[in-house]
């Protein structure tokens, strides 16, 4: 049977803002399995960035448990926290997050500066997830001299370049135009042909598409389960 690599239950999430208790998340139950690529909808104030963050160790969750990989998150202190992040999840995000004043080689190795490898195996590494981008000639490069979607294309190599168990993307078309953003889906569907687990939050429904189930939020909890394709999807 395909190991869960991500297993909420009654996952709440609670801010105060001034006397007021807001509840982002109202008890989500999530199940994620290995292989899986599942995108998460919902529309403004839904709690899906909420939810994201949680299941990225970002943030921790006011109630209920979460497990990475059979890790409950809840016996974890910040240090071993941050640790479970940097080995098992890998992040794309909307605007990027490269470091401006480090070539693209630099940025992608900063996963493995926390992890401690070499620096020669870390150039090594790099490079080869930067060829598997199509970026192996722009090595030398800054953000700043890269396309928008090459700049994407380095942050995916980032997100890859641990080997993580769970590729977590937030909104990671968002900044793109149409064309562009139709290269990086089809990234992001060889990527989980693969065998990476990829959990994608988007607004796109089109986008949304290319995954194998789509959770929907709102109100902060679970509101419906679509599954698109039957033959790869694994169930709640």
């Amino acid at each position: 049977m395909t190991a869960a690599v991500i297993e909420g239950r009654g996952v709440v999430k609670t801010y105060r803002m001034g006397d007021s208790l807001v509840e982002a998340l109202r008890g989500v139950d999530l199940t994620v399995y290995q292989g899986e690529y599942v995108a998460i909808m919902g529309p403004s104030g839904s709690g899906k960035s909420t939810l994201m963050h949680i299941i990225g160790c970002l943030d921790r969750p006011t109630g209920g448990v979460l497990r990475i990989e059979g890790v409950d998150t809840r016996s974890l202190r910040d240090n071993a926290l941050a640790q479970l992040r940097n080995r098992a999840i890998g992040f794309v995000f909307q605007d990027f997050n490269l470091l401006p004043r480090l070539t693209i080689e630099e940025n992608v190795e900063i996963p493995l500066v926390y992890a401690g490898i070499p620096a020669r195996r870390r150039k090594q590494l790099a490079r080869e997830m930067l060829e598997k981008v199509g970026l192996a000639e722009r090595l030398g490069h800054k953000p700043t001299e890269l396309s928008g979607g090459q700049r994407q294309r380095v942050a995916i190599a980032r997100a890859l370049v641990n080997n993580p168990a769970i590729i977590l993307a937030d909104e990671p078309t968002g900044n793109l135009d149409s064309k562009t953003g139709a290269e990086i889906r089809a990234i992001f569907t060889e990527l989980n042909q693969a065998g990476n687990t990829i959990v994608l939050v988007t607004h796109e429904r089109e986008v949304a598409l290319d995954a194998q189930r789509i959770i929907h939020l709102r109100d902060g909890l679970v509101s419906e389960v679509e599954v698109i394709r039957d033959d790869l999807a694994r169930g709640l």
